[in-house]
């Protein structure tokens, strides 16, 4: 049985679960609700959840390991062929690809380990997903007996129910934060076999960004890579910080609330456009526009841009993306600032513009502060803008108008392609990404410094 069917059997079975535990707590208490302990819909939703509950679980756990129990079933049907060939992950990709034909009821043409190897993955999921349907399914049953049969009118439906809503929301919670651990687990460990493998002085302080695809004569330091990051987050900041924060003073203190209520969601919309479209528009119009200007045969015959990508044409359009990051938060804090300051300001005699200048934008500052670093945090981590945008020359440079290249597009193209990655060529991404990841971490932890530092509580 598919597992959306599954699912549906559950969730139906729980349906009926409920309605059979209200009506049986309401049968024992008379049909009055005065006495019973808790709430009729707390009985059913009881019964809901001893339903659900194990049923889902013994899902979830199903489909962990089953996936390492039938790679475990090809690896022995291919015996001295993974051993042999030092590629078993590319072998059961083979296998996965060719039992996905079999399920979708095609036929395999190839034969060898490999295909037989298709042949029992395919029937191991086959048998598995059928007994784990089973196996839910009996379980919800016998949950709901269970539930049911314990209901009565002096059942505590409700403190049951409020403890499992608990500990779905401590289980929620624990998934995000596990996440986070399991992501800088991975990006440890592969940074150490890196390191194990290239010396970490060359890789933080080598001025040589020139990996080669036989990983010989392999010259990868960090510092280009990183300066272009930070020359690319410049530039965007010089766009969107002027940019997002005049928006954010005229919206607050100037527009009226028409033009407000159409201004604002209006400048929100750059946040929801996809990355790759802003990459496209440095690509088609910025670069050219450049490019008219500033090359050799441009409008002002200056020579200094030599193509479409360049630092100023990642940055330029990258700033425009940033841009909501300041202005909508900036927003929202400077109409934080409670109006009895702006009152008293006035009262005294300033105008609105030295009211802004010297009582609003102070009083909201710290939050301001955390809005622009939240907007280079996201800066650095962009990829498309730059791939699409400055190029892919890691390169130390102070010109603008240079190809360069940033942290997050090397990161992509290093692990692209046929690389082994047990090379330093490609596990040198995990440690750029580490590099990136305390990067942006500092900058949060300084946001969050400042923040708390300078913020002013007002009743």
């Amino acid at each position: 049985m598919p597992l959306l069917w599954t699912l549906i059997v559950i969730l139906a079975i729980a349906a009926i679960g409920y309605w059979l535990g209200r009506s049986r707590a309401m049968q024992s208490a008379g049909h009055s609700t005065r006495a019973l302990h808790s709430l009729p819909g707390y009985y059913g939703w009881n019964v809901a959840i001893w339903a659900m509950a194990p049923a889902f679980l013994l899902i979830l756990v199903w489909l962990v390991i089953q996936p390492a129990y039938v790679n475990h079933i090809a690896l022995q049907a291919l015996g001295d062929a993974a051993q042999n060939s030092g590629s078993a992950s590319l072998l059961l990709a083979d296998v996965h690809r060719m039992a996905d034909q079999l399920a979708a009821g095609s036929a395999i043409s190839a034969e060898g380990p490999t295909a037989a190897a298709a042949q029992l993955s395919f029937a191991a999921n086959t048998a598995g997903r059928m007994w784990m349907s089973i196996a839910a399914i009996a379980l919800a049953l016998a949950g709901t007996a269970y539930a049911w049969s314990r209901t009565n009118a002096q059942f505590r439906a409700r403190p049951r129910v409020e403890a499992a809503v608990r500990t779905l929301l401590i289980a929620s919670a624990s998934i995000a934060i596990l996440t986070t651990v399991g992501i800088v687990v991975a990006l440890i460990f592969n940074t150490i076999a890196f390191f194990q493998a290239y010396p970490a002085l060359d890789f933080f302080f080598g001025l040589t960004w020139s990996p080669s695809a036989g990983g010989v004569n392999s010259r990868l330091g960090i510092l280009p890579l990183l300066w272009g990051t930070l020359y690319i987050s410049f530039i965007a900041l010089l766009v969107a910080v002027p940019l997002g924060l005049f928006s954010a003073i005229y919206l607050s203190e100037y527009a009226s609330p028409r033009i407000r209520a159409i201004g604002k969601p209006m400048l929100e919309v750059l946040a929801g456009i996809p990355s790759i479209v802003y990459g496209l528009f440095a690509l088609i119009v910025v670069g050219p526009l450049l490019m008219s200007w500033f090359s050799p045969t441009g409008m002002l015959g200056l020579g200094w841009m030599r193509g479409g990508t360049a630092v100023i044409t990642a940055g330029v359009v990258m700033g425009i993306m940033i841009i909501p990051f300041v202005s909508s938060l900036s927003d929202d804090i400077i109409n934080a600032v409670p109006q009895s300051l702006r009152d008293g300001s006035l009262g005294l005699g300033a105008t609105r513009s030295e009211t802004i200048r010297q009582v609003v934008l102070p009083a909201a500052l710290p939050g301001i502060a955390g809005a622009i670093l939240l907007a280079a945090s996201r800066a650095i981590g962009e990829t498309m803008i730059v791939v699409m945008g400055a190029g892919a020359a890691g390169v130390l440079s102070l010109n603008p108008f240079d190809a360069m290249t940033t942290v997050t597009a090397k990161i992509v193209s290093q692990l692209t392609g046929d690389a082994d990655f047990s090379s330093p060529e490609a596990l040198v991404a995990f440690s750029l990404g580490m590099t990136l990841f305390v990067i942006t971490l500092g900058l949060n932890v300084l946001a969050m410094a400042i923040v708390r530092k300078y913020r002013e509580q007002y009743e």
